[in-house]
């Protein structure tokens, strides 16, 4: 029994050591390139032996690149749809989950559906739709389509975690004269952290690794995100610089890291609220 214990505990470790390589060894490999002082991503190391910051600076080189504009650029528009999907969110998933109205069902399975289409499939419309509204390469576009974007699936992932919460608190409160806006304000949404920190990031995420709608919304080159500008330094005729490309690609891990670090605080009490909840 005791020997059967310690294989089955040294197979799921070295499971767990396998995938830790796969999924860590791209994540070295593409950081060992970004101090590679040439253009070419081949190595026979991960880390170069003469390992240099030259990409780093040439990148916050307002003279030779537009790095930070565009960083600036997807900062601002993540930032945005963060806030107007969150609170959009926020506000359906609680009516859903709380309120009984005609169109109910029909509006959960409108979402459903919804959630299952990408937003690449509805490229061309989207596309017409900027064009015909004047909102074409401008940032407001991007803004509108990510916001939309979220609201589907992060409607019923609110929607699931706040039918958790016990309905008799809305109850009291109501007893003691709270209504409607105060019960959402002041008693579920402090409950319902967990899965907001969750749909905040997801929200921020998405726009950061979006290239497709980007490209195609956005023309002028001082409005492009991160995601387009760089695919820019490899993309023209004579584009060859893929260590610069690598630094950018490195960078903009920094402010997803950041966001995630701040909220998961938020992730570990909701798996200990649902560990705990009796």
């Amino acid at each position: 029994m005791k020997n059967q214990k310690i294989l089955k505990l040294t197979l799921s470790y070295s499971f767990i050591l396998i995938m830790f390589a796969v999924i860590l060894y791209p994540v070295i490999w593409i950081v060992g390139s970004s101090f590679n002082p040439g253009d070419s991503l081949s190595s026979s190391k991960l880390i170069p032996e003469n390992a240099s910051l030259v990409h780093y600076k040439s990148l916050f080189n307002l003279e030779e690149s537009d790095y930070l504009l565009w960083y600036w650029n997807t900062l601002k528009i993540c930032s945005i749809t963060m806030v107007l999907s969150v609170t959009m969110v926020c506000l359906t998933g609680y009516s859903f989950s709380r309120y009984r109205f005609v169109g109910r069902k029909n509006g959960l399975l409108t979402f459903l559906i919804l959630q299952m289409i990408p937003n690449f499939a509805a490229l061309i419309a989207i596309y017409v739709l900027a064009l015909t509204t004047g909102l074409l390469d401008t940032h407001f576009a991007l803004i509108l389509v990510y916001t939309g974007g979220a609201i589907p699936m992060n409607t019923w992932l609110m929607k699931g975690y706040i039918d958790s919460i016990p309905r008799e608190l809305d109850e009291s409160a109501r007893m003691d004269g709270a209504g409607h806006f105060r019960i959402f304000i002041q008693i579920v949404m402090p409950l319902a952290k967990p899965i907001v920190a969750v749909v905040s990031l997801f929200t921020f995420i998405t726009p950061f690794t979006d290239f497709i709608l980007a490209r195609v919304l956005l023309r002028s080159e001082e409005k492009f995100t991160l995601a387009v500008g760089l695919y820019d330094l490899i993309a023209d005729q004579f584009g060859n610089e893929f260590t610069k490309f690598a630094a950018g690609s490195v960078l903009i891990a920094i402010p997803i890291s950041i966001l995630f670090l701040s909220l998961q605080k938020y992730f570990v009490s909701g798996l200990t609220a649902g560990g705990t909840k009796g």
